[in-house]
């Protein structure tokens, strides 16, 4: 079927349920691989279709199968974890929830980055499917996965034989709310998001009385020279052409005001498009940082751990060219181009456990006269809020109908009969 406008009218996903299904969740997030709730409330909603539900998949994660004949094999993923920040928006349904955070103290919790956006499109994806069998012939996954903010979620489905316990697919597909004029697609083939990883760097040296300096070996000392070289490696190590970025996210040390600490912490956070780039990074971190730990005179080593490792996002170009056209047609001049974004994912852990390929787009979620009035102003970056931000909070209508539309579009390019 090659009328995708004429496909989409065939069944309307009820907006009040979908509606209902998004505050319910935008006002009841959790953290990372804490999804106890969210875990809950999806397969309550899986009961109202017709498919295999394969829970739990890495403790929190859910996949439910559609099966509709003979055909090929689509997979399509949605996160639904929340993050550690007090919300802002001042909506009716905002969130008001309190946990304790990893330093024990209470922390609220927010749906800041759009996981719950991705997760009512995706059920709202499998109504569509579960009342159109009609139309389309094959084999139709729905991935929920927990703990996409801290990068262990699509880890921890693959690593409990994922692939093992789901059909394989043909291609995988996902997408992300961003900034952006809300019910845009935004897509591209090749890198959309970028590679990162976070490195924890531990200082050692030599503890004493405050008043005492030449008595200790000062890490603090050391992790400051440290961090003023780590603002060298990508200014001038990294061809200006290339893309990489080296964030201090946190740097701790001592337990009180007049004690030379014995120890000081760092946690980096790296982003690249290149892994030849990457590579030369962190080399020339850990040469930085064995570097000045010798610099500061004492004998023991630093240690270094990497960790939260994202993949580079980079879109098949293949299954690109063949979901484009349709896009462009369902969505007219709201089919964009996307620009690569700094940001990174785990998404791509799940196709690349199956070995097949991908495609993941975006969904602009600005309210319209709020992104146009910024662009005119020249006011994006000031003006926008922006994934992660207490104040971040997507023009629902415009955002879920794209989403929705674009979801059943992808899929139905490769499942329509």
């Amino acid at each position: 079927m090659s009328d995708y406008s004429a496909l989409l009218q065939r069944y309307e996903i009820d907006p009040v349920w979908q509606r209902r299904l998004y505050e319910i969740l935008h006002a009841n997030p959790e953290l990372s691989m804490q999804e106890t709730e969210t875990h809950r409330r999806i397969l309550t909603e899986l009961k109202r279709f017709d498919c295999e539900v394969i829970a739990p998949i890495g403790e929190y994660g859910i996949v439910a199968v559609f099966r509709n004949g003979t055909g090929p094999t689509v997979l399509y993923r949605a996160d639904f974890d929340g993050l550690p920040v007090t919300e802002e928006t001042g909506v009716s349904y905002a969130s008001h929830k309190v946990v304790m955070g990893e330093d024990g103290k209470p922390v609220g919790t927010m749906h800041a980055c759009g996981h719950d956006i991705h997760t009512s499109a995706l059920l709202g994806l499998c109504d569509f499917m579960d009342h159109t069998r009609d139309a389309w012939s094959g084999t139709f996954v729905a991935l929920f996965q927990p703990g996409e903010e801290i990068g262990a979620g699509a880890d921890a489905m693959v690593a409990d034989d994922l692939v093992g316990r789901v059909p394989r697919p043909d291609v995988c597909f996902g997408m992300h709310v961003m900034p952006g004029r809300a019910g845009q697609v935004m897509s591209k083939a090749g890198p959309q998001f970028a590679a990162c990883d976070s490195i924890r760097v531990r200082i050692p040296g030599r503890s004493a009385h405050g008043s005492m300096p030449h008595n200790a070996i000062d890490p603090t000392f050391t992790a400051a020279m440290i961090i003023t070289r780590m603002q060298g490696i990508v200014g001038r190590e990294v061809d200006p052409n290339d893309f990489a970025v080296v964030t201090v996210a946190q740097m701790s040390a001592g337990s009180t005001n007049n004690i030379i600490p014995g120890e000081a912490h760092l946690t980096l956070n790296c982003r690249f498009y290149n892994d030849k780039t990457k590579a030369k990074v962190y080399a020339s971190i850990e040469r930085v940082v064995h570097a000045e730990v010798l610099a500061s005179g004492i004998t023991d080593k630093p240690t270094i751990e990497y960790f939260a490792h994202g993949e580079l996002l980079t879109n098949d170009a293949i299954v690109y060219h063949k979901v484009r056209p349709n896009f462009d047609a369902v969505f007219g001049t709201n089919s964009v181009n996307a620009p690569r974004k700094t940001v990174s994912e785990d998404f791509p852990n799940i196709p690349l456990a199956f070995g097949v390929p991908y495609f993941f787009w975006l969904i602009g979620c600005t309210p319209q006269q709020q992104w146009d009035a910024a662009v005119r102003a020249d006011r994006v970056n000031e003006d926008i809020p922006v994934n992660h931000m207490s104040t971040f909070l997507p023009d629902y209508e415009p955002t879920i109908d794209a989403a929705n539309r674009a979801a059943i579009t992808a899929v139905m390019t490769y499942l329509a009969t």
